[in-house]
């Protein structure tokens, strides 16, 4: 399906549990920097929840997949607008009006921002491997491997792929702070792999210890993808979703 956030068409797949009834919850799950919904460690979250009776909807943010934007040019406030969308096709345009967020990595912080927007129409967030640093080292001058001035902002990086990364990326990210994820009150589970090294676990060992309700569960010996353990990264989630459907 196409849903549309300002004329910029977002592609998205609605994964439908065995049997839908009344009350089907929704779980909106958000890929991460370079990611798309395809993704192994999506796909297994994506069935698992399916099989617990939620619906599943899977889309490519702005600049990734199969969606519309430039990578270039995507920041984590188009990504922010593109969930808030979301949530708003769903609430308007599909038959659900209990609404959960899960995200990996960049689009973990996304969803946990999100949920803090709107944290009267969200049930519970899942943070896999919340890039919760981001921010910090943009301010700090540094943007996925790459060092710079802070206070002079290049006006691209070469990240590697799938083409160089804008430097407005890095000016959003400047301006934007993950504590105020903590206005959002509801349940959110953490799940990160101690041997991440993308971002590391003591992140979100930290922000699971400021939020009123919130669990970690750390995997061991894992990567940020779960490369390792998908599997007990999938059994983490689904026991915290059985006790908080």
């Amino acid at each position: 399906m196409t849903i549309f956030n300002d004329g910029i068409p977002l592609e998205a797949v609605l994964d439908l549990p065995e049997k839908q009834r009344e009350n089907t919850p929704l779980m909106i799950l958000v890929h991460g920097f370079t990611g798309y919904k395809e993704e192994p460690h999506l796909n297994a979250m994506a069935e698992m929840m399916t099989g617990l009776g939620f619906a599943v909807l899977r889309p490519d943010l702005y600049g990734h997949g199969k969606s519309g934007g430039n990578f270039r040019d995507h920041t984590i406030w188009k990504w922010l607008s593109d969930i808030t969308a979301l949530i708003d096709y769903a609430r308007k345009d599909l038959p659900y009006r209990e609404i959960w967020l899960c995200g990996h990595s960049q689009g973990g912080l996304a969803v946990m921002l999100a949920a803090a927007m709107h944290r009267d129409r969200i049930k519970g967030v899942v943070a896999l491997a919340p890039a919760l640093t981001i921010p910090g080292w943009a301010r700090e001058g540094r943007v996925h491997g790459i060092r710079f001035d802070p206070a002079q902002v290049p006006e691209e990086f070469e990240v590697g792929e799938p083409e160089p990364l804008g430097g407005n990326y890095v000016r959003a990210a400047q301006l934007v702070h993950p504590e105020d994820s903590l206005l959002y009150e509801g349940p959110i589970l953490f799940v990160h792999g101690d041997a991440d090294a993308t971002i590391p676990v003591k992140a979100s060992i930290e922000y699971a210890g400021r939020f009123r309700d919130a669990e970690l569960a750390v995997i061991p010996g894992d990567s940020h993808c779960y490369d390792y353990h998908l599997d007990e990264a999938v059994a983490a989630v689904r026991d915290w979703l059985e006790r908080k459907m």
